[in-house]
This record gives structure tokens, C-alpha cells and sequence, in this order.
């Protein structure tokens, strides 16, 4: 069984990564910041956790405002990190932990919190800027991330309360996981910070020490407070210590501090904080195997539910489909399907699929029906016909099938 072995709070403010790439670590000006950090490293280093499991926002960068997502779990095999605007920062992917994202995606939805998922997205500074201080990358990072995104940028937010039990529901989840790993939780975000108007450098350091007590002893008063008592105690960015709270909400009911340093430079007091478990009364989870809402239905014949294990495995076919709603992409197909296979970088079975038009192949590979349907308009194929394809019976018999076969 998965285990949580503790919690990290930590500020993820950008200059952070930009003076760590910079080797400023002993520069005065940034050494009480990084001298903080060491003995976070050194807690992992002896702790050795598998997985770290990051509750962070994205700044705009792998995200829109278009569509942007209250909460999100990241369940690629791999993570890059995000171009900002000035160029990748100096470090390497990180490696992903798609089962273990899947099993808590599947086990919060279940819970009844409305999450998004998502798949080849970068990672912005909300996890990297304080992740290269943590834990050594050279040539590659010791373990694991399950990266969980939450809206800390466009109002409504999420309440605090809710991160709060959201938290307690990922302990849920990564204590039902049946494989044995050693799971640390890290919150992110504040403390006291303002950057926008008027009010712009606000700070407010004995609220943030404030904070700090609470966290430990009190998260329930934090889980109460309104984003605008936030604001107004820390400043408007400050809001997104609710990230500490989802963080705070996986450990247990009593946790011990063991190292906390905290650091105001410029315009955002930068904090982190490293937690113990101390113990509680909740009964350990029993072990869950895959998604309950699906029991059984793998004995339901001729019946493939699109679920993310599917939509992991046939991403790039996903991709390929979905993409033909482009028409510059539409006409690459019907110019070069190589050159469009290429593009998507399909291996040789899903280009094998793709070339046989073997639409039940398909599907029983992962991808969705809705978006192999757009290629089959491509290839001037009605959606009647690929369903008569998937059965094995020509587009007449199936049709018999019907009951208006005349409406086809």
C-alpha cells in the first residue's frame, strides 16, 4: 500500500528558479533563501520518497483562460518544463507516475470532486522554481511527480475549505493504491505578496507567521477564511496559500514542524516548511483496484470504455484524429499521410491502424470514437458505415438492423 510520509509548504516565486540557474546560492542577497531549502533536501534525501505529489497553479503558460480548469491531475509518463517567455529553464523532464495519477484521479471523481485531467502539458514555475532546490537533477530527478493543478488565478477560486478536503480525499486515494511506495505531499504558494496596482508590494510578515502556527495547529480556522480576508491580511496573490491547504489536508490530524524558514527580499516573503506525520485515528483504506463505477463491465462484450488508461495509451492516435479538424492538417493527410504520421510521431502499429482504416482496431486500441470520426469524414466515410465496419456487416445489413432504415 502507498503510504504519505510527510508535507512540504513552499513558495514557488520565479526569481527563485531565475537565481538558483544563476548560481547565486551564496550570494547575500539570496542565501538566507537557499540556506532554507537545505535541510528540505536533506529531509528527502533521507526520506527517499518515490513520488512527489505537487499541488501547484500554472501561470498562464500550459493553460488558458479560455478553458481553465479548477482543479487538474497530470497523469503523463513524462513532464517537460514550460518556456515562460524567456526560454526552458536549465533542467531536465521529469518523469510522471501515470498510475498512480490515474488510480487518484479515478478515486477523487469517485469521491465526488469534478476534476480535469491533462497530458502534455509543461510544468511551470509553480512546481519547477522550488523543485530544483529540493531534490538533485543531475542527470535526472530521484523520483516521481503527480502534479495537481489548481486555479489560483481567475476568480471563483476554489474555497479554501474545499482544498482542504480535497487533500483529504487525495489521502484517500494514495492510501487505497495497492503498490507499496513512499509518497511526499507539497503545497505551494504566498506567502504575503501583491503584484498588481496600486497596492503592489504589499507585505505582511506577522500574518504570514501567522499562517505558519495555523497550518500546524489550526488548518480548520485557515479552511474557514474568505479569499478576501486572504487578500486583505496577505495581498492579492497571496490567496493561493489555499495550495498549502490541500497540502495540509493529506497529512494527519496532528503533524510536527520540523523545519521552517521564511525570507522577504524584494516583493513576496518566500517560505518553506517541512511536516511530519504525528499520528491520528483515521482507519487505514482498503485497497482499491481500478475505477468501481466500471466493475464488471469488462464482461459486457463488445464494449471498450474510453477511460484514461485508453487515453494514455493511445495519445499521439488521439492527437492524430483530433487534429483533423484542422484544415491545414486535413489537407498534410491527404497530401503525405507519412509526413502527417510523422508529425504526430505514430509507431508502427498505430500507423498500421491508421493505414487499414480498422476502425474497431482502433477502438479497441483507445481511441475515443469522437475523434476518429473526423477522420472518417476525411476519408468521406459516414459514421453509419464505420459502425457497420465495427459490427463486421456491410452498411445494408446493418442498416436492416434499424428501425427506420430509411432515415440513413
Amino acid at each position: 500500500m502507498a503510504k504519505i510520509i510527510g508535507g512540504i509548504g513552499t513558495s514557488h516565486v520565479p526569481t527563485i528558479g531565475l537565481a538558483y540557474d544563476k548560481k547565486r546560492q551564496d550570494d547575500p542577497a539570496w542565501a538566507p533563501l537557499f540556506e532554507g531549502y537545505k535541510p528540505v533536501a536533506q529531509w528527502l534525501e533521507e526520506q527517499k520518497p518515490d513520488v512527489l505529489l505537487f499541488f501547484y497553479n500554472d501561470h498562464a503558460n500550459s493553460f488558458f483562460f479560455d478553458c481553465y480548469p479548477t482543479f487538474a491531475v497530470g497523469i503523463s509518463p513524462n513532464f517537460e518544463m514550460a518556456d515562460e517567455g524567456a526560454g526552458r529553464r536549465p533542467l531536465p523532464d521529469i518523469q510522471g507516475h501515470p498510475q498512480l495519477a490515474i488510480h487518484v484521479m479515478e478515486s477523487l471523481v469517485n469521491d465526488e470532486f469534478d476534476m480535469a485531467v491533462f497530458q502534455d502539458r509543461p510544468l511551470d514555475h509553480g512546481c519547477n522554481s522550488p523543485l530544483a532546490l529540493m531534490w538533485p537533477h543531475e542527470p535526472a530527478w530521484p523520483g516521481a511527480i503527480v502534479p495537481i493543478a489548481i486555479n489560483v488565478l481567475q476568480y471563483p477560486l476554489p474555497t479554501a475549505a474545499r482544498c482542504y478536503k480535497l487533500g483529504k480525499a487525495v489521502r484517500r486515494a494514495i492510501e487505497s493504491y495497492p503498490e507499496d511506495l513512499k509518497v511526499a505531499i507539497v503545497g505551494t504558494g504566498g506567502l504575503s505578496h501583491q503584484i498588481h496596482g496600486e497596492r503592489t508590494g504589499f507585505n505582511n510578515v506577522e500574518w504570514d507567521e501567522e499562517f505558519l502556527r495555523l497550518i500546524v495547529d489550526n488548518p480548520e480556522k485557515l479552511a474557514q477564511m474568505r479569499h478576501a480576508e486572504l487578500v486583505e491580511l496577505g495581498g492579492a496573490e497571496s490567496a493561493e496559500v489555499i495550495m498549502w491547504l490541500a497540502m495540509r489536508g493529506a497529512l494527519d490530524d496532528n503533524i510536527r514542524c520540523i523545519h521552517q524558514n521564511h525570507y522577504l527580499a524584494t516583493t513576496t516573503n518566500m517560505a518553506v516548511a517541512v511536516y511530519e506525520q504525528g499520528g491520528d485515528d483515521q482507519a487505514p483504506a482498503a485497497p482499491v483496484h481500478g475505477n468501481p463505477q466500471l466493475a464488471g463491465l469488462d464482461a459486457l462484450e463488445g464494449t471498450y470504455p474510453f477511460d484514461l488508461h485508453a487515453s494514455l495509451h493511445a495519445a499521439r492516435l488521439n492527437r492524430f484524429f483530433w487534429r483533423h479538424r484542422e484544415p491545414a492538417f486535413r489537407a498534410l493527410v491527404a497530401r503525405d499521410l507519412h509526413a502527417a504520421f510523422d508529425e504526430l510521431q505514430l509507431n508502427e502499429a498505430e500507423r498500421a491502424l491508421v493505414t487499414a482504416q480498422d476502425w474497431l482496431g482502433l477502438i479497441r486500441y483507445g481511441v475515443s470514437f469522437f475523434v476518429l470520426e473526423k477522420f472518417a469524414r476525411v476519408v468521406k466515410m459516414s459514421n453509419l458505415a464505420v459502425y457497420a465496419s465495427m459490427r463486421g456487416e456491410t452498411l445494408d445489413d446493418f442498416l436492416k438492423t434499424r428501425r427506420v432504415p430509411a432515415s440513413a
